[in-house]
């Protein structure tokens, strides 16, 4: 096992212990970290190390080794193969008490459909704070399995993402096409 280390300051959660493995998908190779309690990260290929801060992280050698990761990449496949809608997946994000509010409010956010930046931060509380929650879903550590690619602009447009906009116009229209119907209407009648 390889240990490596992309942040100077190591996290302070309560299982500091994490592991990743490589996995290959229509957008690149993902890279997924997890401790023993949960997902910690999906990270995009050309991903910054200072997005998502992690500490030091050991290698694992074989995914089906460790549960959580196994999981992950098993229910990730299945999402990009069409036959997944929802993850079901322990999560362990770290983060602010408002970039956890976020992350929650991300995952409300159906199959299939987007919102705006504004129409989240009014689902949280606030309408005004729609620059905080784009802040927040920037550093949305867990990418696609908490799908901030579902947030756009106020007029449809889409606007910043970790793993590209051509990342995350792919995954919209991945969505669009697997959704049912009705839901493929919702989104075409908003744009």
């Amino acid at each position: 096992m390889t240990a490596t280390n992309n942040d100077t300051s190591p996290d302070t959660s309560p299982d500091t212990s994490l592991s990743f493995t490589m996995m290959d998908s229509p957008l690149g190779v993902l890279r997924l970290v997890a401790s023993n309690v949960g997902l910690r990260a999906v990270l995009w290929p050309s991903d910054d190390p200072a997005r998502v801060p992690l500490g030091i992280v050991i290698e694992a050698a074989d995914p089906t080794d460790h549960p959580v990761l196994a999981a992950a990449v098993n229910q990730l496949g299945e999402y990009f193969a069409g036959d997944r809608r929802n993850f079901d997946l322990p999560l362990e994000p770290i983060g602010t008490d408002f970039q956890q509010s976020a992350w929650i409010a991300l995952r409300a956010i159906p199959y299939g459909e987007t919102v705006s930046y504004g129409e989240q931060a009014a689902a949280m509380g606030d309408k005004r704070k729609a620059r905080a929650v784009g802040a927040a879903n920037g550093r949305n550590p867990i990418s696609i399995i908490v799908p901030c690619h579902r947030v756009v602009g106020s007029n449809g447009s889409l606007t910043g993402f970790a793993g590209g906009l051509a990342s995350k116009q792919w995954l919209l229209e991945h969505e669009s096409t697997t959704a049912p119907s009705s839901k493929m209407e919702t989104i075409s009648t908003r744009q």
